[in-house]
């Protein structure tokens, strides 16, 4: 498996790693072991630069933090050099530093152009439903059908869902391009969505690879440990992986590289 790998059928090619960019956005509500400060944007310039030298090309994004969106559009020259995640039914507010969801397919045509608009550019590559956890309960009510009419409009490359659930994950797989799903060394839960993907040739992102920094155990490198399962998992595109620290970035992909058997 190398490095650059197919996401699924859906034409994209990605790197193993991709920039998840929370921090860059919001710093309220949000569970990571340690406090950050959001960087400045001359840091976050140099973050993308760094992480596009670097083999990256997949960038992660989402309403749900905060000023992500709008820095990336301002930031992120070079728009075709990157494919672009974002996402649609989680808000955030940030004076409260309160999520709330709205699934309806009116919200996901208003979310999806909004994010057109922040982004600054007139498609797409990935929006997927930032589930609540209630998968199949989103599925019915026609999120997802709303998403991939937009697709057809020529505005998303490919569609899926952020999900909680195996059945939830399946049956996004069976109705769109992409499932993210959480792997990491204590938690195979949701391997069989990822197994139905490697099947059905769709497309698998993965979250919570790190436990969110909070990895521990017995094992002497949990990062080496845990990209070489999840990137050794037949039909995972590529892992999201959120930091705003370029060492950690450069040993991350390091570590991805030999995970995919390149070092």
């Amino acid at each position: 498996m190398s490095f650059m790998r197919p996401l699924g059928n859906t034409g994209l090619t990605v790197s193993a790693l991709g920039l998840g960019t929370v921090k860059i956005g919001r710093d309220k509500g949000v569970k990571y072991p340690s406090s950050f400060t959001i960087p400045e944007d001359k840091a976050v310039v140099e973050l993308i630069a760094r992480a596009r030298d670097l083999g990256i090309n997949l960038i992660d994004t989402a309403p749900a933090y905060g000023h992500s969106e709008s820095r990336l559009g301002q930031l992120l020259t070079q728009r075709q050099d990157w494919i672009i995640v974002t996402k649609v039914g989680e808000e955030f507010d940030n004076d409260s530093g309160e999520s709330h969801f709205d699934f309806s397919p009116e919200h996901v045509r208003n979310s999806v152009e909004r994010s057109l608009k922040r982004l600054n550019t007139d498609y797409l590559d990935c929006v997927l439903i930032h589930s609540d956890g209630n998968d199949m309960a989103i599925i019915e009510q026609g999120t997802l059908d709303a998403l991939n009419e937009l697709k057809k409009a020529g505005l998303i490359r490919a569609t899926g869902m952020s999900t909680k659930t195996v059945e939830g994950g399946i049956t996004t797989l069976q109705h769109s391009d992409i499932a993210m799903v959480t792997y990491n060394l204590q938690h195979h839960e949701e391997i069989p969505v990822i197994e139905h993907a490697a099947a059905h040739h769709k497309g698998i992102l993965i979250k919570k690879a790190f436990a969110s920094g909070h990895l521990a155990g017995d094992v002497a490198d949990p990062v080496q440990e845990s990209l070489n399962q999840i990137l050794g998992t037949p039909g995972v595109g590529s892992i999201i992986a959120g930091t705003i620290n370029p060492g950690h970035l450069q040993e991350n992909v390091d570590k991805a590289r030999i995970a995919c058997g390149e070092q």
